[in-house]
């Protein structure tokens, strides 16, 4: 009976099965700006950092080109033994045209303490942003040298200007620089950004010293430096732009619309009667009505005229083309507080025609002209060229460091071995935030536009991006082909 009792209940009762594993749908990827920021800083630092690293070497030299010039040119430059008193000069002017009899006096910047007194003039070949200049002792009067210059640069500092802006390619080699400016300014944001979503407040400041040798490490060298050069790459980058071939140009549009431009002085003198035409001076080619004035015979009071009216520091003279034009009287001081006041002043009778103060200029032209020479090491003298310095070999390491996180980031198993590390993951614009999209799609274009090279560049890389992932794809989607399989012989 319970023999078959049990096989009843083993009949009737109903198998037990497992129940099948409960599959929860994967979350999706929160929404953030971080994987696509950090694409764009890879590729942006791959491809970028060579030209910054150019610029940052270039820039480094030039920073103490005034040192440079010092050496390379000390005959023509320093006076050995200043001291006494200055020569008029109208005295200078004569020793300095005995001295190279051929060409036009267009520019005069007085010496001081121990620096020559600079004379430019005209000469065949030059065009009008090159000059002969002949440098004068002013307390001797003895002419110390001669030398080619652009816009009164030295050859040796004019040989550093052009390696820094166009690496001596011309034209074209214009772009480099541009290209480089433009880009700094996201690298070093985007790189702030990144790093403060991984290390918030004190912490981004100093490196992981307790990680062990490798990515991490190297990568928080690279970033906690690039946080303190942050401010100072900002700044390179936005006064570089200014006198840039594109930004430039729209830069310049923008200060004008906001009535910023720099003021000059008014050169014309009103009622007076044009010089004939003719004559030359010692032979050489003069503009049209030039012959008609002698600069020595009027330098001496016009200089009278500039320091009675406060312009006696590092006084800058343009020498009037013909007797319509008056003299400008400028002060070309530099360092900090800048020297920027200018004076028209009428040859003939010494009366000041016109005047600009620096004091009265725009706050933009202020700007502008503080920018410049802070860019160039000279606003604050040697202090300015140590902080420029320090940036472009803070700048040099930080990309070293770069290049060497992508290596240290390459695979190194036998069956994956590469040269250097993978990129972020593409697709990272389709995790980007709503708001990001409404707000920060209209500013990137409106700075693309602004500054080109970034914009330009920028769209490429995104296109040619969104190409080569779908190409990927599709290769990734392609069906294998099948392999036939042989009929096995018959009989087996």
């Amino acid at each position: 009976m319970a023999a078959e009792r049990c096989e009843v209940l083993m009949s009737t009762t109903t198998p037990v099965t497992s129940a099948p594993p409960v599959t929860r749908p994967r979350a999706a990827p929160a929404r953030s700006i971080g994987p696509l920021l950090l694409r764009l800083h890879f590729y942006a630092g791959v491809f970028v950092a060579p030209f910054l690293l150019l610029a940052a070497i270039s820039g480094l030299a030039y920073a103490f080109s005034p040192q440079i010039d010092r050496i390379v040119y000390a005959d023509e430059l320093v006076i050995a033994e200043p001291g006494g008193s200055a020569r008029p000069m109208s005295e200078l002017l004569n020793a300095a045209r005995a001295s190279h009899p051929v060409g036009t006096v267009t520019a005069i910047r007085a010496g001081d303490g121990d620096r020559t007194t600079q004379i430019d003039f005209t000469a065949p070949g030059l065009d009008a942003m090159h000059a002969e200049t002949v440098y004068v002792n002013q307390y001797t009067g003895a002419v110390t040298g001669q030398l080619t210059t652009w816009f009164a640069s030295t050859p040796t500092q004019t040989w550093l200007d052009d390696l820094h802006t166009s690496m001596h390619l011309g034209k074209y080699g214009f772009l480099y620089s541009e290209f480089a400016a433009s880009w700094l300014a996201f690298i070093a944001l985007g790189g702030l950004i990144l790093w403060w979503r991984r290390q918030r407040g004190k912490k981004m400041l100093a490196p992981e010293l307790a990680a062990k040798k490798g990515v991490r490490r190297t990568r928080s060298f690279h970033a906690s430096l690039g946080v303190w050069l942050t401010l100072g790459l900002l700044f390179l980058a936005a006064t570089g732009l200014t006198w840039s071939d594109y930004a430039g140009v729209n830069f310049g549009k923008a200060v004008d619309a906001l009535q910023g431009s720099r003021p000059a002085v008014a050169t014309t003198l009103a009622g007076a009667a044009p010089v004939a035409a003719g004559g030359h001076h010692g032979g050489g080619t003069t503009p049209a009505a030039t012959a008609g004035i002698d600069p020595a015979t009027q330098v001496d009071s016009v200089l009278k005229t500039a320091t009675d009216n406060g312009i006696t520091r590092s006084v800058a003279v343009t020498v009037p083309a013909d007797a319509t034009t008056a003299w400008t009287v400028s002060e070309n001081k530099v360092t900090w507080p800048l020297g920027r006041d200018s004076i028209a002043v009428d040859g003939a009778t010494g009366a000041v025609t016109d005047r600009s103060n620096f004091a009265d200029w725009p706050v933009m032209a202020k700007l502008t002209q503080w920018g410049v020479y802070a860019h160039m090491g000279q606003l604050f003298g040697l202090a300015n060229q140590i902080v420029l310095a320090a940036l472009a070999i803070g700048l040099i390491t930080v990309i070293v460091w770069g290049y060497r996180m992508w290596w240290q980031r390459r695979p190194t198993r036998a069956d994956r071995r590469a040269l250097a590390g993978t990129p972020p993951p593409r697709g990272a614009w389709q995790q980007l935030p709503t708001w990001v999209i409404v707000v920060g799609v209209p500013v990137v274009f409106a700075v693309g536009w602004f500054v080109p090279l970034f914009g330009i560049p920028l769209v490429a890389f995104l296109l040619i991006d969104v190409v080569v992932g779908a190409i990927r794809r599709r290769r990734g989607n392609r069906p294998r082909p099948e392999v036939p399989v042989s009929p096995a012989p018959a009989g087996r």
